[in-house]
């Protein structure tokens, strides 16, 4: 019979795992179907991908903006304004080239090329922080680097997908996916540095964080006119709203699971959760939106996720303060857009 406190922790474990692939595998199919599929009879696209920041920012600022108040923490901010608005600035650039990508990009294609993640936060760690990185740490950033280079240079010659938009640019899809790895990348670090720096609590971060994103995706709306347009947009295709609503709500929700499971299992326990999360996306979109791969994708897939795998099975010690390993990314910072 298994023991009362092994029966608990199993059960943990397996709300941590539900919790994050339930919320996370709804935000990939979400994001999919509301910048790619057409809305209502005259087949419109969603093309407001700022809104769709807006939407996201406003939900989790309120929400931290709650639980700071229900724990009684204090709503001062504990680092300079600047700082919040530096990693906001950097988040909403991250979250744009996401949502602007999956217009010319499958989603599949997106999801395995945000992998090559770690190359970036290596970058940015080293400038930032001046951590240092093992042999070990740059072989895996070289084999991710390899699989995703297969997956997005070998498309499926018949990938014609029933939702196909005709937007697609494989080159500009590219060019916004590094510019995501590149602001996600600093956005992860400038966080890390941010609480190092101060003593500074998650909930506390997040909301002037995202209430920086909100003024500045806000600002931005209006300044590219496209507010109204949105809002109009979603008014006509009630469905649009439920989905961004939906998008928003999950967004929020993963935070928890996030910050539960590794406060509760550590970050090794979540980054293999996040790799299966991945491949199950992935899969589901390939599924769902009728994206085919080709043989040189399947290798790839098998490169990259093999790799992080391996990764996660032998990094069975705790590394030294002096060193960094960029296998998560920075995935449970800020938001699961980076996810």
């Amino acid at each position: 019979m298994a023991e009362p406190g092994n029966e608990k922790r199993f059960w943990n474990c397996a709300f941590a795992i539900s919790g994050i692939m339930i919320t996370l595998v709804i935000y990939g199919v979400l994001q999919e179907k509301i910048m790619r599929v057409p809305y209502g009879k005259n087949k419109e696209l969603f093309r407001y991908s700022l809104f769709l920041v807006f939407c996201n920012r406003i939900t989790t600022c309120a929400v931290s903006a709650g639980a700071l108040l229900a724990s009684k923490k204090a709503l001062d901010p504990v680092a300079p304004v600047y700082n919040y608005v530096a990693v906001s600035i950097s988040n909403i650039l991250t979250t744009t080239c996401q949502y602007e990508a999956l217009k010319y990009v499958s989603f599949p294609v997106q999801t395995l090329a945000k992998c090559a993640k770690m190359i970036p936060v290596m970058v940015w760690g080293t400038l930032i922080m001046q951590k240092r990185y093992y042999g070990k740490d740059y072989l895996l950033a070289v084999l991710v680097t390899l699989g995703c280079s297969l997956f997005i240079l070998f498309p499926a010659s018949t990938d014609i997908s029933p939702y196909n938009s005709g937007r697609e640019s494989t080159v500009w899809g590219i060019f916004l996916m590094i510019g995501y790895l590149g602001f996600d990348g600093f956005t992860s670090t400038f966080q890390d540095k941010l609480f190092k720096g101060y003593d500074m609590e998650i909930h506390n971060q997040i909301f002037y964080t995202t209430l920086c994103s909100c003024i500045l995706s806000f600002t931005g709306l209006i300044i590219q006119g496209h507010l109204l347009l949105a809002i109009d947009f979603v008014s006509r295709h009630q469905d649009c709203l439920f989905d961004i609503a939906l998008l928003s709500t999950v967004a929020t929700a993963s935070q928890f699971f996030i910050s539960y499971t590794i406060r509760t299992f550590g970050a090794l326990t979540f980054a293999t959760i996040m790799t299966t999360r991945q491949l199950v996306s992935i899969l589901l979109s390939c599924v769902w939106f009728g994206h085919p791969l080709s043989w040189e994708q399947y290798i790839g897939a098998v490169i990259v996720f093999g790799s992080l795998y391996t990764k996660s099975f032998l990094r069975t010690t705790p590394q030294k303060l002096t060193s960094a390993s960029p296998i998560n990314g920075g995935e449970a910072t800020l938001s699961n857009d980076r996810s």
